[in-house]
């Protein structure tokens, strides 16, 4: 079973739906009137269209070298037959869009399996303020709603608040939360929350952490520590590694994922704040460029607002 198969594939509730569709109004309102626009009173897709196209999407924060490659693949399929109106274009944005988006098995919280890993445990990596703390809140609610029992590290002793408030997510959520004093050592948090993760027979831990860049060699040397001590009692620990970005921030989300890359191995996102921008095609270039697969979407305040990310489901509601 790969790294993401942990959960059986099912299509997203009306609700769920309902609240991606509302979430991404925003990018939809800035992407479309745009395209329309572009396309409008035009019968075939000229190299006007294609320039039109060109800025509508790194205005919409897709990126510059991700737009360049939707750019160069949908010339090559117009070249042959250049007589497409709006429709068509929209079909082969899709197209190409989908593509572009790396697959994320996970699809259902309510049947988490395994394999080899309990408790599987993911370190939550990202800046202060993208959401990070919310984001392993609203975690650890969907996944003790669908019969996990949860354990929460509060390792990012850096700050008294992000201690503080991971305490309050775990009353909220009802779900322990392992601490220590602020300036204690995250390494000994970490390694304490897998002990008693493994002691409680807890199926999934996770494991806040210092949201600082001010210096990427101490957060290289923080992070490689943490993950170090929790394979002492969990080998292989962790199994996730999840960067939260805010999708609001745009390129900036672009900038922090190359910095964070780089300093660990990060292998699942989680973009949060999608309901608030009109930034969305942020996601588009982030999952191009890092090849890293999107896990979760935050698209509302609500506690239940976090989402597994589907990329068929993303593009169609892109494209209502």
């Amino acid at each position: 079973m790969g790294l993401f198969d942990f959960f059986k594939k099912k299509e997203s509730s009306p609700k769920e739906q309902e609240a991606l569709d509302k979430g991404l109004e925003k990018t939809k309102e800035g992407l479309f009137s745009k395209l329309s626009r572009a396309v409008a009173g035009k019968s075939t897709i000229d190299d006007d269209v294609l320039d039109e196209l060109e800025e509508i999407l790194v205005t919409s924060d897709v990126g510059v070298s991700t737009t360049l490659k939707i750019i160069d693949r949908i010339q090559a399929r117009v070249s042959k037959d250049k007589y497409f109106g709006a429709p068509e274009l929209n079909e082969l944005l899709k197209d190409e869009i989908q593509q572009l988006l790396s697959e994320n098995n996970s699809s259902d919280f309510n049947s988490f399996e395994y394999g080899n890993h309990k408790p599987y445990v993911i370190m939550v990596v990202g800046v202060n303020g993208v959401g990070k703390t919310t984001t392993i809140g609203k975690l650890a609610y969907k996944l003790k709603a669908a019969g996990n029992k949860v354990v929460l590290g509060a390792a990012d002793t850096f700050r008294a608040a992000a201690v503080e408030q991971l305490k309050l997510w775990g009353e909220r959520v009802d779900v322990r939360v392992v601490a220590q004093p602020m300036g204690s050592d995250p390494a000994s948090v970490a390694f304490d929350t897998v002990q008693s993760a493994v002691a409680n027979g807890d199926d999934v831990a996770l494991i806040d952490t210092a949201g600082r860049l001010h210096n990427k060699v101490s957060l290289m040397n923080e992070l490689t520590k943490i993950k170090k001590v929790m394979q002492k009692v969990v080998p292989g620990a962790p199994h996730e590694i999840l960067l939260v970005l805010d999708a609001s921030t745009g390129q900036n989300a672009i900038e922090q994922c190359k910095q964070f890359t780089q300093a660990t191995d990060v292998n699942a996102l989680a973009l949060t704040k999608l309901d608030g921008t009109a930034k969305g095609g942020v996601v588009i270039g982030i999952s191009d460029q890092f090849k890293i697969p999107v896990k979760y979407i935050g698209v509302g305040e609500s506690t239940d607002a976090l989402q597994l990310f589907d990329r068929k489901e993303f593009v169609n509601s892109l494209f209502k």
